[in-house]
């Protein structure tokens, strides 16, 4: 089991998996590639059980769906990845699904990776949102520190811009030369 599991990484997983319609999602290609068995065979096999597999666990790209994921991957255009057709793609319950479906070793083995691999990613998305809302409520406590201190600093702007009173004297000159004049306060 090992062997397989070095064979199947988290990583590899990780990468066949696409935020599709808001969902993260796994395609018919890349499961039947991990699965070992054609993308042909795992159509025909979901299409015999199309009942298992509602709206929610699997769907069927659409035409602007599916030029969209296209575009994504630099290909010539002879080779078009290898699809004729919109892919299927599969949601954690579709995957769950699959494994029935197939019914062999190596699909129940890929899909217990897979599960653990969409659950870790659920709880770093948990994880971030709270992350995130520790970061938005210390955002808005230094905001309204900062403003405290913007606020005191206008107010000794706003000082510094009224012309202050001047007192002393100062020298004028005059046809016999300086004298001192007091200044006339206002």
């Amino acid at each position: 089991m090992k062997h397989k599991e070095a064979i199947v990484s988290t990583e590899l997983i990780a990468s066949k998996i696409y935020v599709i319609r808001g969902l993260r999602v796994m395609l018919d290609r890349d499961l039947a590639q991990l699965y070992e068995v054609q993308t042909k065979a795992l159509k025909q096999a979901v299409n015999r059980n199309i009942n298992r597999f509602p709206e929610d666990f699997m769907f069927v790209l659409s035409e602007q769906e599916f030029a969209d994921w296209r575009s994504q991957f630099v290909t010539s255009k002879s080779d078009k990845m290898g699809l004729r057709y919109a892919p299927m793609a599969f949601t954690e319950q579709g995957v769950a699904m699959l494994s029935s479906v197939l019914n062999s070793e190596r699909a129940i083995e890929v899909n217990i990776r897979i599960i653990r691999v969409f659950t870790r990613l659920r709880q770093m998305l948990i994880d971030n949102k709270g992350l995130r809302r520790e970061l938005e409520e210390m955002k808005r406590t230094t905001e309204d520190r900062f403003q405290i201190v913007f606020e005191t600093l206008d107010q000794l702007l706003k000082v510094e811009e009224h012309p202050k009173r001047k007192i002393g004297f100062i020298a004028k000159e005059s046809r016999e030369g300086y004298r001192v004049q007091r200044r006339n306060r206002k």
